[in-house]
């Protein structure tokens, strides 16, 4: 089977080698099987980057990721680096650097709660149990990227920091597009988050998304919301909600918020995508949710469900493999319901499993069904 599918694995820093290790593990398992055949290589990012040459992303990473099909991406930082580099040079501004010049500008975050897992989260499982919803980030623009930025010396000596929320229509019409896009194929309604009442940026969000869905989308549902009442409603009522598209400051709170429903941020994958190429394909970048958890790194105890859920992603949303993304999916359902949990999502009655031993049972499930 041709290998025509690139992609580059970023690992990064603290977990991420290990839970990238049980994500290629499932890659590997496509190839084996001869269901799909992928072309992967490997490079550095972050912290390790930095120790390896002296940047967080070098230019030749970035040009590689450039031209695959996807990346799959793991973690960044740690305190290794937290204090002893200037703010260009932290982990951080790898993966920033990637999102910005491969302009992935919509970051897709699901929130899922598998069944199995109803009771792990910290609401009631009444609240939670079938939860599906998607939340849709803009990830490029916004307030931290916009100009003017910096901290200054006022004349009396004191110090202001200054950053600056600012969209184009053009930015919001683009990642609003995504989220209509996504919601025909989901349950037909958008929520757009904004603060319309208190920042005239907000107003335009507003203003573009109903233009968008008037003119492009009218079988689907367009409702609106504060972003204050969205965080509140997520813990109140969160299954009134289908695919919500918000700024990138609130899309990132939001999205932390809607991940502690499922029980755990090591249960939550993402997409970040850019805009379609002349052949149908976009730039993408898939990466859990969580951090690098540098206080576990190392001891195989991190939760590696996101990372590989985050390759079911991939499969979806950059090589039209629906059906074998639902092959992942419905693994990672069976092996929870197997009883088998890390740390993060250990519950009464359920045996406490290492890294690996999850991957193992991942796998396992796979060979089952395919």
């Amino acid at each position: 089977m041709p290998a025509n599918r690139k992609v580059l694995v970023l690992a990064g820093d603290g977990i991420g080698p290990e839970i990238m290790r049980q994500a290629l593990r499932v890659i590997e398992f496509f190839d084996r099987r001869h269901l799909a055949s992928f072309d992967i290589s490997e490079g550095l990012v972050g912290g390790a980057a930095y120790d390896a040459s002296g940047v967080p992303l070098t230019d030749e990473t970035l040009t590689q990721a450039v031209a695959s099909d996807a990346v799959l991406f793991g973690a960044v930082g740690g305190p290794k680096w937290d204090d002893s580099l200037p703010f260009e040079l932290r982990p951080e501004r790898g993966i920033l650097r990637l999102r910005k010049e491969m302009d992935l500008f919509a970051n897709l975050r699901p929130a899922v709660v598998f069944d199995a897992l109803a009771d792990a989260s910290s609401l009631k499982p009444e609240l939670v149990a079938g939860l599906d919803l998607m939340i849709v980030r803009e990830l490029t623009g916004g307030i931290y990227f916009g100009a003017p930025r910096g901290v200054e010396t006022l004349a009396d000596g004191s110090r202001r920091g200054v950053n600056t929320e600012v969209y184009t229509e053009a930015e919001i019409e683009r990642v609003v597009h995504v989220a209509f896009d996504l919601a025909r194929k989901r349950r037909g309604r958008v929520c757009e988050v904004d603060k319309a009442n208190v920042m005239e940026s907000g107003g335009l969000w507003r203003e573009v998304a109903q233009r968008v869905r008037d003119t492009d989308y009218r079988d689907v549902e367009l409702s609106f919301m504060y972003a204050d009442n969205c965080a509140m409603q997520l813990v109140r009522n969160p299954k009134q909600f289908d695919v919500i598209v918000t700024s990138n400051l609130f899309g990132d709170i939001l999205s932390d918020c809607a991940a502690m429903l499922t029980g755990s941020l090591g249960m939550l994958p993402s997409a970040s995508l850019g805009a379609p190429a002349a052949a149908g394909r976009r730039k993408a970048l898939y990466e859990p949710v969580h951090g690098s958890a540098p206080d576990i790194a190392g001891k195989d105890v991190a939760n590696p469900l996101a990372c590989i859920l985050s390759f079911a992603m991939m499969l979806r949303y950059s090589f039209d493999m629906a059906e074998e993304a639902e092959l992942v999916e419905d693994a990672v359902r069976r092996a929870l319901a197997t009883g088998v949990r890390t740390g993060d999502i250990v519950q009464p009655n359920t045996a406490r499993v290492s890294t690996r031993v999850m991957g193992d049972t991942v796998v396992r499930e796979l060979e089952k069904t395919a």
